[in-house]
């Protein structure tokens, strides 16, 4: 947690972008600014392998998560949850099958290269390595892997994934709390924190036995791999990346030119979609930043030529890692942000709807998906190498367990049976204060820039129009 502004130095100089048709030629393309190809540096490696780039798991479990995503909306409300939560469960806690890739999919004229998980890799899941901490955002004191199993029971029952009683929307639940829990937790608490120890993995041995690349190269590749840039996002505008991931840009995806997306390098996914999201606005440069940092480490690995780090190397590349670490975790707080924004102006529709006597079912639901995906946010922003501590007891509060509802309950807990509890909630009026409050506190805790759907504007009005009752938070 931070406040300060974007730092700025060796790994966040910016890049000027190329044309795609400039890239082709190689997988990776002839641009330096390309996240590999890297040689090989293992001493006495006599293999073929000749680039010592590899990141595939990460990949693999990123297209685990896209397709745990769809599986979320596909239950019919109960006839066939046992069957949807089998195949959700396949998917986040390990298949001995050869498991269909269900997102990212082809269509049209955006072919996609790999159509099963195996392509991509084997044996990859998500359940082992999910956050263990207990989660505090979310009833029943569970951890991160018991939240999310919790989650798939229930969308699995669900219609849609849609519950209107509770106004829980299980797609963004998974999706936005996972890709914390998951990538984000794991690539800045893990592969860029203790793994980059003199005495963990260290990068005069290979990383395991027979492989082609040190230990420092591919704990540094993992964590690149979790944070979902295409290997030449660098060479891309925010535009540009952000219409990768939505598929709306093949020219721009398929930096090779052999007319198919490969997902291990040609995607853009999780939170490296959601910088570029941010940068297109043209206040923020985070995809860039971040990518930069890890291009950079990297390199500077590399530079090592298969002998163990110096001192001052190691310094170099966790200088490199506070940046990653510290841009990442404001493109979480910038998406909390955002869709705090979005509930105060999904309250402010209905409000006026229902004054007007007008039937409010399409907004709920819109409204219930952006509280989804704030409480998603907020709950993967919890999950990274720092214990937010008051911030987070402020932030779960204001949120709630469960977003107000039409008749004025909230959900409040779990009982023992795993059966949501609710009771009464506040006024829409007051939860409408605690989305500018939120807005507010991501901007003083986490120095937010990009600040898309700010009301902030509004506080002081709100304010004077609820009085008193609203100066303290959910609590």
């Amino acid at each position: 947690m931070f406040t300060n502004k974007i730092k700025l130095g060796a790994a966040s100089v910016l890049v000027a972008g190329l044309s795609p048709l400039m890239m082709a030629g190689s997988a990776f393309g002839d641009s330096a600014n390309n996240y590999g190809p890297f040689p090989v540096t293992v001493k006495g490696y006599e293999g073929t392998a000749t680039n010592s780039v590899s990141y595939s798991g990460q990949i693999a479990r990123h297209v685990l998560h896209d397709s745990l995503k769809k599986l979320a909306s596909k239950g019919d409300g109960g006839a066939n949850a046992a069957e949807v939560e089998a195949e959700m469960m396949a998917y986040f806690a390990g298949s001995d099958k050869n498991k269909a890739i269900i997102a990212p999919a082809s269509k049209d004229n955006y072919q996609i290269k790999q159509t099963l998980m195996n392509s991509l890799s084997k044996g990859k899941k998500l359940s082992n390595k999910s956050y263990k901490g207990v989660i505090n955002g979310w009833p029943g004191q569970m951890t991160g892997p018991e939240v999310l199993e919790f989650m798939i029971k229930k969308a699995a029952v669900t219609e849609g994934g849609f519950d209107p009683s509770t106004g829980y929307n299980y797609p963004q639940l998974i999706s936005k709390f996972a890709m914390g829990a998951v990538f984000y937790n794991q690539a800045v608490d893990n592969y860029l924190d203790e793994k980059l120890a003199a005495d963990n993995k260290p990068n005069s041995e290979p990383y395991k036995d027979g492989t082609h690349y040190t230990g420092k190269e591919h704990v540094w590749d993992e964590g690149y791999g979790y944070w979902g840039a295409a290997a030449h996002s660098l060479n891309l505008s925010a535009k540009e990346n952000y219409e990768v991931t939505k598929m709306k840009n093949f020219a721009a995806s398929d930096a090779n030119g052999d007319g198919v997306i490969d997902l291990k390098s040609e995607m853009n996914f999780a939170h490296a979609y959601y910088a570029s999201s941010f940068d297109k606005g043209g206040k923020t440069n985070y995809l860039q930043t971040v990518s930069q940092a890890f291009l950079d480490g990297r390199k500077l690995i590399t530079s090592a030529s298969g002998e163990n780090l110096t001192d001052a190397q190691r310094a170099q590349l966790r200088s490199y890692a506070a940046v990653i670490g510290e841009n990442w975790e404001r493109v979480i707080a910038e998406s909390t942000f955002k869709y705090a924004g979005s509930v105060y102006k999904d309250i402010t529709k209905m409000e006026e709807m229902l004054d007007a006597g007008e039937d409010v079912g399409s907004i709920f639901a819109t409204y219930c998906k952006h509280w989804g995906e704030l409480k998603g946010f907020s709950m993967a922003l919890q999950t990274g190498k720092e214990n937010l501590g008051e911030t987070a007891v402020k932030l779960n509060r204001m949120i709630g367990f469960g977003p107000v509802l039409l008749n004025a309950s909230q959900v409040t807990g779990i009982d023992s049976s795993g059966e949501y509890l609710k009771d009464e909630a506040m006024s829409w009026g007051e939860y409408k204060m605690h989305m500018l409050k939120i807005q507010k506190l991501m901007i003083d805790k986490f120095a937010v820039v990009a600040r898309s759907n700010d009301q902030t504007a509004s506080i002081e009005a709100l304010a004077d129009k609820l009085g008193d009752s609203d100066s303290a938070e959910n609590d």
